[in-house]
């Protein structure tokens, strides 16, 4: 069933997808982001895309350097504060604005516990509610974070400085230009495994945390476990596909917020368009509504019952 749609990438400072742009996947360019939060800078890259814009690369030169010769893909980001945030406030993950329970696949508490067990101890959320999440807190999801100097106000310069692009090369974990100091004085573990564990440790380690106000970070999410191309949650020893299961639902939101404030910094959205109808009208007919429910050209797929053939 999957070769039956495309991938779309779109990112932007808030919920609303008209404020969102179309991301350039597997580029040297990143895609720049401006909110009343932070700047910010993304790169999108996904092993063996297929997907929009027509004629993007099916991978890149990050998926051939250690460790990331198994991932599956990377959400990389640079971003600078416009005011400081508590480091126990600042969240990563996935959140929707409508329910989705009765599209939630067989297996999937099996997953989350596995993902929980494996790889976020962190992670907490409620998939049944009627605005569902999926959260963890930055400092501990984030696999791999990158300290940088205070810039001020000069924020990433509209993205058209060095700082605003992000490299083939993948970020490391550490810090620079008073980075590095910054992370020795709270006693935060050099390698990036560590600083996770370090994080999920208690002791008022969050509390004591800042993202400071014009100071520069580079953070990358990634993992060998979600296969975008086939929306399906790959784990050990488990193996869930979702693709089935969408109908309506047919994105995949990741959201970097304020859980204090509920302020967004940036949010990327991973969407399934059908094939068929994007040859016919073209990529940005599809929109997703403001409520979080995905429609085309008006009209949303309510009465969608999976097929046997989509769960293949």
């Amino acid at each position: 069933m999957a070769d039956k749609y495309l991938l779309r990438v779109t990112a932007g400072p808030s919920y609303d997808p008209t404020t969102h742009q179309v991301v350039a996947v597997n580029s040297h360019t990143p895609t720049y982001v401006q909110s009343p939060s932070c700047d910010a800078s993304i790169s999108i890259r996904i092993q063996n895309y297929r997907g929009l814009p027509h004629g993007s690369p099916s991978t890149c030169s990050y998926f051939s350097q250690p460790p990331h010769n198994h991932d599956q893909y990377s959400i990389g980001f640079t971003f600078v504060p416009r005011r400081t945030i508590s480091g126990k406030s600042l969240v990563f993950g996935n959140d929707f604005e409508h329910p989705v329970r009765d599209r939630i696949p067989p297996g999937f508490d099996v997953a989350f516990r596995i993902v929980k067990w494996a790889i976020d101890p962190g992670l907490d959320g409620d998939v049944y509610a009627d605005k569902p999440y999926l959260y963890g807190n930055a400092l501990s999801s984030i696999n791999v974070l990158n300290v940088g100097p205070k810039v001020g106000s000069k924020g990433l310069h509209n993205g058209k400085t060095n700082e605003s692009q992000v490299e083939d090369e993948a970020i490391k974990e550490g810090g620079y230009e008073g980075g590095q100091e910054l992370r020795e004085c709270l006693n935060i573990p050099d390698e990036a495994a560590a600083r996770q564990k370090w994080f999920l440790g208690g002791h008022g380690r969050l509390e004591r945390w800042e993202w400071q106000e014009g100071r520069l970070y580079k953070a990358d999410f990634f993992n060998p476990y979600l296969d975008f191309n086939e929306f399906a949650l790959k784990l050990p020893g488990f193996s869930l596909k979702v693709l089935g299961y969408l109908g309506g639902e047919d994105y995949l939101r990741y959201v970097l917020k304020d859980k204090d404030t509920g302020e967004v910094l940036f949010v990327v959205v991973f969407t399934l368009l059908p094939k068929e109808q994007v040859d016919k009208e073209g990529a940005m007919t599809f929109q997703p509504r403001k409520s979080g429910t995905a429609e085309y050209a008006g009209h949303a797929n309510k009465d969608f019952e999976p097929k046997p053939d989509d769960l293949d």
